[in-house]
């Protein structure tokens, strides 16, 4: 139990759920990943298991854990569930008593007892994007490490269906990729917000390409996909050895391509450095612009923490 928390915020005797999934993502993630961001979490599961709360130490991981695991988390809950799991983010409390409250959007400024819900319902009528409107252009940090792979993000925010299509950004963990695809998504909806943009893990297709195996709804599996403008597929490594994702994935990517709607992707590595991903597939990764995310210099890092400390409200000296 985090330390400070009230009896109400106590776990269920084995939360079965919870260490469920636990134990799937020590399988699949690196160690060193899982010892940073998952273990450290602490949750509590309704008696329903219908919703989940986590609870992370700072707004930085949650901020983080929102972005870089919300989408694999939700799948994963709902492969094992057998239906959507709600899925909350809360900053663990600091003072027992104090509930933490749901904040309306991502971006406002929150006390340490506040909390974030990842997956919020979509309103009536909209296309659910799941980006993170927290993640923008003006928060990214920019050096000589991110430059490159910044500009034609912010091209491509702009001009979607044009140049750098599709457009491969990647490198190693922690670099910005997620961040850079969340801000050309809320670039391009700020300035078309009919635009049907998606944001998601390559864990998150190839779990709806199961489900409609499932349930036989590839009909409405292909309108979903082949209708978007903009589609942001977060770590297409993980399409490695999946056979048939590939293939439904190669179909939405022709018929994206086709409208004139652009794809952007992020990966550990150079599409021809992809193990287990069919030929034509690489090959369609590597039509477009492929940019590499670097580890940032000394000043970029330090320019990093003053604006993380900013939007903290502390002081940090240089």
């Amino acid at each position: 139990m985090p330390e400070g928390m009230t009896p109400e915020f106590q776990m269920d005797a084995g939360p079965s759920l919870w260490q469920t999934c636990v134990e799937e993502l020590a399988r699949e993630l690196p160690e060193q990943q899982f010892n940073t961001w998952i273990k450290p979490l602490s949750a509590v599961v309704s008696e329903d298991q219908q919703s989940i709360t986590l609870y992370v130490a700072n707004r930085f991981k949650l901020d983080w854990v929102r972005a870089q695991y919300a989408s694999r988390l939700a799948a994963l809950l709902e492969n094992l569930q057998g239906h959507p799991v709600k899925i909350e983010l809360a900053i663990t409390p600091r003072e027992g008593g104090a509930r933490p409250l749901k904040a309306s959007t991502p971006s406002s400024m929150e006390s340490p007892a506040e909390a974030l819900v990842v997956v919020d319902e979509p309103a009536a009528n909209t296309f659910r994007s799941r980006l993170n409107s927290a993640l923008n252009f003006d928060n990214l940090v920019e050096g000589t490490a991110n430059r490159m792979a910044r500009a034609a993000a912010m091209h491509v925010s702009g001009s979607p269906g044009q140049l750098y299509n599709p457009l491969f950004i990647y490198g190693g963990v922690g670099l910005g990729k997620t961040h850079l695809m969340h801000a050309i998504g809320n670039k391009l909806l700020a300035d078309r917000p009919e635009a049907k943009v998606l944001y998601i893990h390559a864990e998150q297709f190839v779990s709806d390409v199961v489900k409609a195996y499932q349930r036989k709804t590839f009909d409405e599996f292909k309108h979903h996909y082949h209708s978007l403008d903009l589609l942001l597929i977060d770590d297409v490594q993980f399409f490695a050895n999946k056979d048939r994702t590939q293939e439904e994935f190669f179909n939405a990517f022709e018929a994206l391509l086709a409208k004139k709607s652009h794809i952007v992707m992020t990966s550990d590595t150079y599409p021809k450095g992809l193990a287990d991903i069919h030929e034509r597939l690489v090959s369609r990764f590597d039509s477009g612009l492929t940019v590499a995310m670097e580890p940032p210099e000394l000043e970029m890092r330090v320019a990093i923490l003053i604006n993380k400390a900013i939007s903290e409200g502390s002081e940090m000296p240089e």
